[in-house]
C-alpha cells in the first residue's frame, strides 16, 4: 500500500465525536490528529490484543506515537479517575498533543532506563522477589534460642533495622590498615614510618608528643611492641600535652594534640576543603568487604535467623535456579503446622513447616520460574545492577509485569530486544506472545527485523528524521510493507530487498585500500545517509600487533586469558551475561586507562587493578566506564602489548547533559566557534561585547526570567504540570539587547534554531564550525536542530553525537576505541553509517573493539572473540576466536549459527 492510499483509507473512517470517531468496538486502537514533536497531524489506526511493531529510523517519531501519545493518552485518562489531592502525590506526564483517540485499554509502559543505577539496587529489589524473601525469614525463619521475631525491614541493607552499622548496609567498607598505613615498617617513626601522618610541621609535632608520651620513636617500626602500634595508628584518644621543642633557638612550650594516622586520615576526609590533601590520604585507604558483617550488609540479629540452613544472605547469592530447588521441598508439604509468632523460650523455633512458609515459597517459586523461562536463572537475587547488561536489565523488568497477570492492557515496549543476543530473543518473543494470548495487546518499539517479522501488525514512520519525518507511512500487516517504496525499513525487513552484505573478503589477506559507501571524503552529504545502498567490497585486515591479558579475575570471569588483535576492528559476542561488558568496558579499560594515564593503584600480576581515566569521546568531562563493583576488585597476571597503544577512548549511550541547558552544540564544541563569530561583529565590539555575551548559561546575555533556558515552568495542583515558552523572551533563551547583535542576517537564537543540515550551509566558511557539523551529517544526525536539549536525544542519538566530536578531532592513529552495543536503539540504516565510521578509524591506524549483538556488524569485524557459553557462573569463557567464519563454525558456540546466518546473507 502506498503511502497516498494508506492516507486516502483512513480519511474515509468516520471521526465523528458524536458517534465516538468510528465504533471503538471493532477492536482498533484509532490516533486522529497527533503532533507530538515532529509527527504531521498523524492518523492511524491499529489492532487491539496483537503484536503492534513501531518502525523507523532514529528520530523519525515512532516513540513520540507509540509513548508520547498513545501510552501518555492512556495516563492522562487514568490520572482523570484518581481524586484531585491524591494527584498531587504522584508524578504526572504531560498531555499529549493530540486530537482524539479512542478504543484506547488501560496501559502500561516498559522505557529503556538509561540513568545511573544505585549500588543498593539488585535483582531482587527490581523484581521485588527481596520483600518475599525476608518476608519469608520474619515470619517463618529458624530463630536462635531466646531471639526475639524481626519484622522484614530487619532483612534489608537498605532499612535503619536491617543495615550493619559499620557499612551502612552497603556491604563495602573503606578503612585504613596497619599495612596501608605503613608502607615501608623498616623506618623508624622519626624517618616517616607513619606515611599517612601529615608532612612538615604537623609530622614533626605529632612525633615530639609520642616522645613526650615515652614512646620510642627511633626504633624500626617492626621491632615495636603490637600494643603500641595499635594505639599509635587507631586509638580514638587525643591527649593533649604540653611540648617544649628542641630545635628551635627559643624554646616556647605549647600544647600539642595527639591524633592517631587513622584519626588523621578520617578527619581530613570528613572535614579538609583542600582537594589535595583528600587526595593524599585517600591513598591510605583501603576498599572491600565490611568485615563486620563479611560483606552482607545486614546486622548480626538478622544473620542468625535461617531458611532451609541458609541465611538471608546465603540464599541472595546463589543463583535463582538454586534458589528455586531450595525452597521447593517447602511448596510441596501436604500437611502443615499453624503459623505463630510466639518463641519458646530457651529453644530454637522453627516456622519452615507453617502454613504462611508453603504459602510464601509457592509464590515465590512461580515468580522464580518466570525469571528461569527468560534464561536469568544464572542470576542471584542479591547481584547488584550496576553490574547487569542492559539485555538482563530488560528481560527483570519485563518478567515483572508478565507475573502480574493483568488483562485487557495495552503494554508499550521500548526496544525489548535492546542488548539481547540472539539465542535470548527466542524467550522474549515468547514472553510477547503470552502477554498477547492473555487477552493484552503488546505495542513495541522496534530496530530488530527479527522481532518485527514475529509481530501482527507494522506501522512504520518515516520516511526520515526529525523534520524529514513524522509521517506514518504503513499501518498493515507485516508483509504489506514491501509495496511501500519511500520506507528505509522496507529494504531490511523484506528478504533480498536490500544489500545488506558487508562485501568483506574473509580470506585473512591484507589491509584493502578502497574506500567504502558511507564514509565521506568530504564531498556532497546529504545529512541523512539512509540511501539503502550496499558498501563496496573490501577485505579483512590483518593485526598490526596483540594486547594480551591473562589470569583475568572478576566476577564471572575466572583465571582468563584474552588477546586482543590491534589495528583492526574486534567484535565481542555472547550471550547476555556471558562476561562481554566485564572483560571490555571494565577489565579492558581499566588495565589500558591504568598504564596511560599512571595510575599507582595498577600492579599486574599482584592483584587488584585501580580504574583509569579513559577519555569520554565529548567535552564535558563524564566518565562513561564504568569501574564495576567495588566489592569485587579486579585481579590480573601478565599484560603484554601496552605499549602499542597511546590513547584510549569510550563512546557510550549515556546521556550528553543531565538537564536542557546542554545540547548539541555545546557538546561539540562547535557553540564556542559560533560565539566567537558573533563576538567578532562590528555591532559586538562597538556594544563591548564579548564571546561570554551570546552564552545562555551565564548572567549578561541570557533572558533572566528563563535563566536562559526558554521555557518556564507552569505548576497545576491537581493537572500534570506545563512547560511552555518564556513569556518575556518568547523561548529563545536571550535578552532583547543581545538578539540585536546578527551574524551575517540571524541574531544567536537563530542559529541555535538550525538543523546541522541548515547550519552546514549556513557556517561554511566557519572552520571550526563546518568540521564538526560535516561529522555529525556523516553520522546522520542532519536532522537534529543545534539547540535542541541533551534531555530530548535517545540514547542512539547521544551515542552517535559522542562519535562525531570524536571523529572530528586530527587523525592520529594507535588509539584503542571501546564501544558497548554500540548499536543499541540504532535502526539498521543507521547501523550502516555507525559501521562506515567505525571503519574509517580503523583505517587510520586505530583500534576497535565493540561488545555487539547485532550479527550483521560482528559479520563486518576482522576478528571475533566469543564469550560463553551461558550466562553468569556458567559462562566467563572464551568459547572460540577467529575471523567470523571461523566462528561461525564452531560446534560449542551459541553465537555461531546466528553469525552464519548473517554471513550467508552476506553472501546472497
Amino acid at each position: 500500500m502506498r503511502t497516498e492510499e494508506y492516507a486516502d483509507a483512513l480519511a474515509d473512517l468516520d471521526w465523528s465525536p458524536e458517534t465516538g470517531a468510528h465504533d471503538s468496538a471493532d477492536g482498533f486502537v484509532r490516533v486522529r490528529g497527533a503532533r507530538e514533536n515532529n509527527l504531521r497531524n498523524v492518523d492511524v489506526a491499529v489492532p487491539r490484543d496483537a503484536i503492534v511493531a513501531f518502525t523507523g529510523v532514529s528520530g523519525s517519531g515512532k516513540s513520540s506515537l507509540a509513548f508520547g501519545t498513545i501510552y501518555a493518552e492512556a495516563q492522562r485518562r487514568y490520572f482523570e479517575s484518581v481524586a484531585p489531592y491524591a494527584r498531587r502525590l504522584i508524578q504526572q506526564g504531560h498531555n499529549p498533543k493530540v486530537e482524539m483517540i479512542t478504543g484506547l485499554p488501560p496501559a502500561v509502559a516498559l522505557q529503556q532506563r538509561r540513568g545511573t543505577p544505585s549500588s543498593r539496587s539488585t535483582v531482587g529489589t527490581v523484581t521485588t522477589l527481596s520483600n518475599s524473601l525476608r518476608m519469608l525469614l520474619s515470619r517463618a525463619g529458624s530463630y536462635p534460642a531466646g531471639a526475639s521475631p524481626l519484622d522484614s525491614d530487619a532483612f534489608s541493607p537498605n532499612t535503619a533495622a536491617g543495615a550493619c552499622p559499620e557499612c551502612h548496609g552497603l556491604g563495602v567498607a573503606h578503612t585504613v590498615s596497619e599495612a596501608s598505613l605503613v608502607p615501608d615498617p623498616s623506618l623508624s617513626i622519626r624517618d616517616g614510618a607513619i606515611a599517612a601522618w601529615p608532612t612538615a610541621w604537623q609530622g614533626k609535632n605529632l612525633r615530639d608528643i609520642l616522645t613526650h608520651l615515652g614512646y620510642d620513636v627511633d626504633t624500626p617500626w617492626r621491632e615495636l611492641p603490637r600494643k603500641d602500634r595499635d594505639w599509635i595508628l587507631f586509638t580514638e584518644e587525643q591527649p593533649v600535652v604540653e611540648i617544649t621543642p628542641q630545635r628551635d633557638r627559643v624554646a616556647k612550650p605549647y600544647k600539642g594534640k595527639f591524633w592517631s594516622a587513622k584519626s588523621h586520615v578520617l578527619h581530613t576526609l570528613a572535614d579538609s576543603k583542600s582537594n589535595t590533601m583528600r587526595e593524599r590520604v585517600l591513598r591510605f585507604m583501603e576498599t572491600g568487604p565490611c568485615q563486620r558483617c563479611s560483606g552482607s550488609g545486614l546486622t548480626p540479629e538478622a544473620l542468625a535467623v535461617t531458611f532451609a540452613g541458609r541465611t538471608i544472605a546465603e540464599l541472595n547469592s546463589v543463583p535463582m535456579g538454586d534458589l528455586a530447588d531450595i525452597i521447593r521441598p517447602t511448596t510441596e508439604l501436604k500437611v502443615t503446622e499453624t503459623a505463630s509468632r510466639k518463641l519458646s523460650p530457651g529453644k530454637q523455633t522453627s516456622g519452615e513447616s507453617n502454613e504462611v512458609a508453603v504459602a510464601i515459597t509457592r509464590d515465590l517459586l512461580q515468580r522464580i520460574t518466570v525469571l528461569l523461562d527468560l534464561g536469568l536463572g544464572y542470576l542471584a537475587l542479591g547481584r547488584s545492577t550496576p553490574t547487569l547488561s542492559p539485555g538482563e536489565m530488560q528481560r527483570l523488568r519485563i518478567a515483572t509485569q508478565l507475573r502480574s497477570g493483568l488483562f485487557g492492557v495495552v503494554y508499550v515496549l521500548d526496544e525489548p530486544s535492546a542488548g539481547l543476543h540472539p539465542a535470548d530473543a527466542e524467550p522474549l518473543l515468547a514472553v510477547l506472545e503470552q502477554l498477547k494470548s492473555s487477552g493484552n495487546s503488546v505495542f513495541v518499539v522496534e530496530h530488530n527485523m527479527d522481532i518485527v517479522r514475529r509481530a501482527d501488525w507494522l506501522v512504520d514512520v518515516g520516511p526520515r528524521a526529525g523534520e524529514g519525518g513524522g509521517e506514518v507511512l504503513y499501518s498493515g500487516p507485516v508483509a504489506g510493507l514491501a509495496a511501500v517504496e519511500a520506507s528505509v525499513t522496507r529494504p531490511f525487513l523484506v528478504p533480498g530487498g536490500a544489500d545488506s552484505g558487508s562485501g568483506v573478503a574473509d580470506d585473512g589477506g591484507s589491509t584493502a585500500g578502497g574506500p567504502r559507501a558511507g564514509a565521506s571524503d568530504g564531498g556532497e552529504h546529504d545529512g541523512s545517509g539512509h540511501d539503502g545502498g550496499g558498501r563496496t567490497g573490501r577485505r579483512r585486515r590483518e593485526p598490526g600487533a596483540w594486547l594480551e591479558l591473562n589470569d583475568i579475575s572478576r566476577h564471572n570471569l575466572r583465571g582468563l586469558d584474552a588477546s586482543f588483535p590491534l589495528q583492526v576492528l574486534t567484535a565481542v559476542t555472547g550471550v547476555s551475561g556471558s562476561g562481554k561488558s566485564t572483560l571490555v568496558s571494565h577489565v579492558l579499560a581499566e588495565v589500558v586507562g591504568s598504564e596511560l594515564h599512571g595510575d599507582t593503584g595498577t600492579s599486574a600480576g599482584t592483584g587488584a587493578a585501580g580504574a583509569g581515566a579513559p577519555e569520554s569521546a565529548g567535552t564535558d568531562g563524564e566518565q562513561p566506564v564504568d569501574a564495576g563493583d567495588p566489592g569485587t576488585p579486579l585481579s590480573i597476571g601478565t599484560v603484554a602489548g601496552l605499549h602499542h597503544v597511546d590513547r584510549l577512548v569510550t563512546v557510550d549511550q549515556k546521556p550528553i547533559g543531565r538537564t536542557p541547558r546542554s545540547n548539541l552544540a555545546t557538546y561539540t564544541g562547535l557553540f564556542d566557534a559560533v560565539r566567537k563569530e558573533f563576538a567578532a561583529t562590528d555591532e559586538a565590539r562597538a556594544r563591548g561585547y564579548s564571546a561570554g555575551r551570546f552564552s545562555f548559561n551565564v548572567a549578561g546575555g541570557r533572558c533572566e526570567t528563563c535563566q536562559g533556558e526558554g521555557f518556564v515552568a507552569v505548576e497545576l495542583l491537581f493537572l500534570p504540570g506545563s512547560y511552555g515558552p518564556c513569556p518575556e523572551c518568547d523561548g529563545s533563551r536571550y535578552n532583547p539587547e543581545t538578539l540585536e547583535v546578527t551574524y551575517r542576517g540571524k541574531n544567536v537564537a537563530e542559529i541555535l534554531g538550525l538543523t546541522v543540515d541548515a547550519a552546514a550551509e549556513f557556517l561554511a566558511d566557519v572552520p571550526s564550525a563546518a568540521r564538526s557539523l560535516q561529522t555529525l551529517r556523516e553520522v546522520g544526525l542532519g536532522y537534529l536542530r543545534l539547540g535542541q536539549p541533551a534531555t530530548e536525544l535517545s540514547g542512539g542519538e547521544a551515542q552517535r553525537i559522542k562519535l562525531a566530536t570524536e571523529l572530528q578531532r586530527a587523525r592520529r592513529g594507535h588509539t584503542l576505541y571501546l564501544l558497548d552495543e554500540p548499536t543499541t536503539g540504532l535502526h539498521p540504516a543507521d547501523v550502516r553509517l555507525l559501521m562506515a565510521q567505525l571503519h574509517r578509524l580503523v583505517d587510520a591506524g586505530n583500534t576497535v573493539v565493540v561488545v555487539e549483538h547485532e550479527m550483521d556488524v560482528v559479520a563486518e569485524a576482522d576478528w571475533v572473540i566469543d564469550l560463553g557459553p551461558a550466562g553468569g557462573d556458567a559462562g566467563g569463557k572464551i568459547v572460540t576466536a577467529g575471523t567470523p567464519s571461523a566462528v561461525a563454525g564452531s560446534a560449542d558456540s551459541r553465537t555461531a549459527p546466528y553469525l552464519a546466518s548473517a554471513l550467508g546473507r552476506t553472501a546472497g
